[in-house]
């Protein structure tokens, strides 16, 4: 009985699936094709979907099921492919159930017209426009979270949607460790006398050219085309409608080389790890992320850590003079790859350095938590954003186009989305450092242009487990050690210190 009940189980789970499939094609329609005066009704289109699918992960024949299977011999192992999928999709059973309906939608209904009010609202430096939506958005996902239930405080239910069974605590305990050794080590850096050429990153380059750059290391790094896509929005992103529908954005700007290039390693490495998913367990939990910051693990390090690394530059730069000869016809190696790992204090976090990165979290990760708990009002939000800035990095946005309003995410009321960026940073440092013990020399590897063997090392240590561990079994079982910030500090340093004599 118990077979033909799991069966039952995952075919139910599969077609819930299909319908998030067209959600995210939706979604991506809307970002990317979309016109504006469409917004409205694309809202509606979706708004339906997430009451669909909300009423077929809380259907009560869902919950029979699982308290069959849950006595099964399938589900005594949780790390076996049935012990998983019964496990998760009990535990996100049990969430759901606890979400009316009606909230479900509207959360869904004011995150559509959110995204669309914002584009607006951060091209005419207008927060005031975007305002009264944003405080809906706070107060629904308040509503969110005293419905689900927490542990300890109203934000660990809004970061367990991305981050299964982490707190609120915990993160804010790793990060503060991060951030007191990070800020003296930019200090450092700061006060070393030494600076790049940054200005030839600013010299004109055709987007024609970018795209086929871009195209061509995303392609060499292991995103296959055949099964994604490469399009252009106002916030870069990566979406998969289907285990061989993968979608990649990016944006250009002529005058300045990082915006579109490394922001396409980063959505193709995210495109790297949903294409490594196991394709015949798409949409159940053995083929599905382990969490946002295992899949920002994946994108950082193809954007940072091998994107960044001079040996893959070895390879990448000669084809980066064809492309551009006019602004690097004449640059030697050395000046563009300290350009390109320059450490200064910026507005922008999606351009920031990897040594400041991570305090343009902190950022958010604080404030966001004080919208959520009340000590924080959305009118109020600038004026707190402008002065973390000072505090943090020492400088103030001149807007609120280049300071709140830059990131999509509160608007698409993705809260608790922000701490997983700088988990996917300690993520892919002691990933990084684990592939290279495993795999041996991989800045030669890179220098040949052979970046097969870590994207293959990825795959199976990481990508084809799906959901079978958490992300803190997982680095475990990868690494043998605990989450820890000491991998980081020790590619920053050795990356960073020779560059700057620290």
């Amino acid at each position: 009985m118990s077979q033909a009940t799991y069966e039952k189980l995952r075919r139910h789970v599969h077609d819930t699936a299909v319908l998030h499939s067209i959600d995210a094609l939706l979604g991506w329609d809307e970002r990317c094709l979309l016109p504006h005066a469409g917004g409205d009704y694309r809202a509606e289109q979706m708004t339906l979907i997430a009451g669909m699918i909300h009423e077929r992960q809380t259907d009560p024949r869902l919950g029979e099921w699982l308290d069959e299977l849950m006595q099964s011999p399938l589900a005594g192992d949780a790390t076996s492919d049935s012990g998983a999928t019964i496990h998760q999709v009990k535990r996100q059973y049990d969430k759901k159930t606890k979400l009316p309906k009606s909230l479900v939608e509207e959360l869904t209904r004011t995150a559509v017209l959110g995204q669309q009010v914002w584009q607006g609202a951060r091209r005419d430096n207008d927060f005031a426009a975007l305002a009264p939506l944003l405080e809906k958005t706070v107060r629904l996902k308040r509503e969110q979270a005293q419905a689900v239930g927490f542990r300890e405080c109203a934000y660990d239910a809004l970061l367990d949607d991305y981050e299964p069974h982490e707190l609120t605590s915990n993160v804010a305990h790793v990060l503060a460790r991060l951030r007191d050794e990070l800020v003296a080590f930019v200090a450092a850096i700061r006060h070393a006398g030494r600076s790049s050429k940054i200005e030839l990153l600013h010299r004109r380059y055709p987007v024609h050219a970018q795209e086929r750059f871009a195209r061509e290391a995303a392609a060499k790094i292991g995103f296959d085309f055949s099964r994604g896509r490469l399009d252009v929005t106002a916030h870069p992103f990566c979406t998969a409608p289907g285990p061989h529908d993968c979608r990649i954005t990016t944006r250009y700007e002529e005058r300045y080389f990082n915006c579109a290039f490394f922001g396409t390693l980063h959505e193709a490495g995210h495109g790297i790890y949903d294409q490594g998913l196991r394709a015949d367990w798409f949409g159940l939990p053995p083929g599905e992320a382990v969490s946002m910051g295992i899949h920002e693990s994946q994108s950082r390090m193809w954007e940072n850590l091998v994107g960044r690394h001079r040996a893959f530059w070895q390879y990448f730069y000669p084809l980066a003079q064809e492309h551009f000869s006019e602004a690097l016809g004449d640059v030697p190696l050395d000046d563009f790859y300290f350009a390109i790992n320059d450490v200064r204090p910026s507005l922008i976090r999606v351009e920031a350095d990897e040594a400041t990165y991570n305090l343009h979290i902190l950022i958010r990760f604080e404030l966001e938590q004080d919208l959520i708990n009340g000590g924080l009002a959305v009118a109020d939000l600038p004026p707190a954003w402008n002065a973390k800035y000072r505090d943090y990095l020492g400088i103030e946005p001149p807007s609120d186009a280049e300071g709140v309003l830059q990131d999509i995410h509160w608007p698409a009321g993705l809260f608790g989305y922000f701490p997983t960026y700088s988990l996917g940073n300690l993520y892919a440092a002691q990933f990084f450092d684990q592939a290279g013990r495993d795999l041996g020399d991989l800045p030669k590897q890179f220098a040949r242009g052979e970046f097969q063997p870590l994207r293959q090392w990825l795959i199976e240590k990481l990508h084809r487990h799906g959901q079978r561990y958490t992300a803190g079994q997982l680095v475990e079982r990868v690494t043998g050690k605990a989450l820890s910030h000491v991998p980081l500090l020790g590619h920053l340093r050795g990356k960073l210190g020779p560059l700057y004599g620290v």
